[in-house]
């Protein structure tokens, strides 16, 4: 009963309630513009034959190892007042720690969408060929057949934004009820000694993992179940 109470303590704290209202806005925002971006990239890239197409996809690889502090840092040099975007003042905003997500987020999705592409599009497109269908046709009948993978990249990406803490420490500044996070905020909770709060912060991050997965499970069962009548 006493962690109960505590949990709910801690739940209605304003401070607390800014930080899951920032991460969640921050997250959705970010893999809303990443999964648009990473998906049309995916494809293309699987799609397109070019010059220095496995050099790009080298490069996009590397990408997902890149440490996320660095994106902060280069981010943060871009927005500082005396950066080339400087004028925009976007830094220790959310649409600033958004800008810094998409960088660590498209390459996770493009590299998923690619490889799952890579593995079932050719497969796809002759099937298309074979009925007559178009060029945009063929298109759509390839993302519908990859939805499934697609939804996971998603997936992947939304849980990687809301589990991000150096870069978004950098760029948002971690200002009370304007930029702090969960995970910014589990972070300062540990320094501060305050391990109660951050601990719960930490389960709410496992609830909307567990959340996503139910989604994904519920999604996929759901389909295949109509696919089977």
């Amino acid at each position: 009963m006493d962690i109960i109470n505590e949990a709910m303590r801690i739940f209605t704290d304003a401070g607390i309630g800014d930080a899951v209202r920032v991460t969640l806005a921050m997250a959705l925002a970010s893999v809303t513009i990443s999964a648009f971006l990473g998906i049309a990239l995916g494809i293309l890239l699987e799609q397109c034959h070019f010059p220095g197409k496995r050099i790009l996809i080298r490069i996009n690889h590397t990408l997902l190892g890149i440490p996320p502090v660095v994106v902060g840092l280069l981010v943060y040099l871009l927005l500082m007042r005396n950066g080339p975007l400087g004028a925009f003042a976007l830094l220790f905003t959310i649409k600033g720690m958004v800008l810094a997500q998409i960088i660590i987020i498209t390459p996770i999705i493009t590299s998923m969408v690619y490889s799952y592409a890579f593995t079932t599009a050719p497969a796809v497109r002759a099937f298309a060929v074979t009925m007559g269908a178009s060029k945009w046709q063929t298109q759509i009948l390839t993302i519908k057949e990859m939805k499934y993978e697609i939804y996971f990249a998603i997936v992947t990406g939304f849980g990687r934004a809301i589990s991000e803490v150096g870069s978004v420490m950098l760029v948002g500044g971690n200002i009370e009820g304007r930029t702090r996070t969960m995970t910014t905020a589990i972070s300062m909770l540990k320094s501060q000694g305050i391990y109660t709060e951050g601990v719960t912060l930490g389960v709410l991050l496992l609830v909307f993992a567990f959340i996503l997965q139910w989604a994904a499970e519920s999604f996929q069962k759901r389909e295949l179940e109509n696919e089977n009548y």
